[in-house]
This record gives structure tokens, C-alpha cells and sequence, in this order.
């Protein structure tokens, strides 16, 4: 099970960082992502991290002004979002996924997911 947090209303040009905390002990046993879903639009790929947290990458829209990071020791993953601008506005999902690496930009290899935390970044 995760649980996503930190979310909330920031002006362009502000940052804010998201946690997804894991309450398996088993979480460095899966890769971690991060995605988001606008209004009316699908669910997307914006950021992964592997297992042991030496691999990242980043959909293009974010490259550059997104990092993510996880500590294994904590069951945690985190987001940090710079720079934000009104189209980063969505509802931000972690997630936990058991496929190799190559697999993990599919939502679909995703098992499990996080409930999903507001940003709302205002021009």
C-alpha cells in the first residue's frame, strides 16, 4: 500500500516536494514512479527510479526541473518539483512496479498506486 502526500496549491515558479511512503518492507524490491492526470486527459509518465535508486529518468516535459529520489531505509519515495508551471497542474499518483526497468515508463506495469495528491500551480 502507498500513500501519497504533499501536494497543494503553488504560484508558477514555486516548488513543492511529494512523498510516497510504502508500508511494505518490501519496497526496495520495486522499482518506483511517479505519474500525473490533468482534467480530461489520460495518466501520465513523469518520473521513475529504480530499485536501489542509482538509476532515474524523466519525461521530457519535467527534465530538468523535477528529481526523484527514494530512501529504501524509510519506505519512502520523493518528488521534488522546481519551476513548476500551471501546466504541471494534475493529480499526482506514486507507484510501485515488479517489472524490469526497460518495462516501467507503461502505466500499465504498475501494481500498485498511491490515492493521488492535488497540485494546482497558479500564473
Amino acid at each position: 500500500q502507498l500513500q501519497a502526500s504533499g501536494g497543494g496549491l503553488v504560484q508558477s515558479g514555486g516548488s513543492l516536494r511529494l512523498s510516497c511512503t510504502a508500508s511494505e518492507r518490501t519496497f526496495n524490491n520495486y522499482v518506483m514512479g511517479w505519474f500525473r492526470q490533468a482534467p480530461g486527459k489520460e495518466r501520465e509518465f513523469v518520473a521513475r527510479i529504480s530499485r536501489n535508486g542509482a538509476g532515474t529518468d524523466y519525461a521530457d516535459s519535467v527534465k530538468g526541473r523535477f528529481a526523484i529520489s527514494r530512501s529504501n531505509l524509510k519506505m519512502t519515495g520523493y518528488l521534488q518539483m522546481n519551476n513548476l508551471k500551471p501546466e504541471d497542474t494534475a493529480v499526482y499518483f506514486c507507484a510501485a512496479s515488479s517489472f524490469v526497468w526497460s518495462a516501467t515508463r507503461d502505466t500499465s506495469n504498475y501494481r500498485y498506486w498511491g490515492q493521488g495528491t492535488q497540485v494546482t500551480v497558479s500564473s
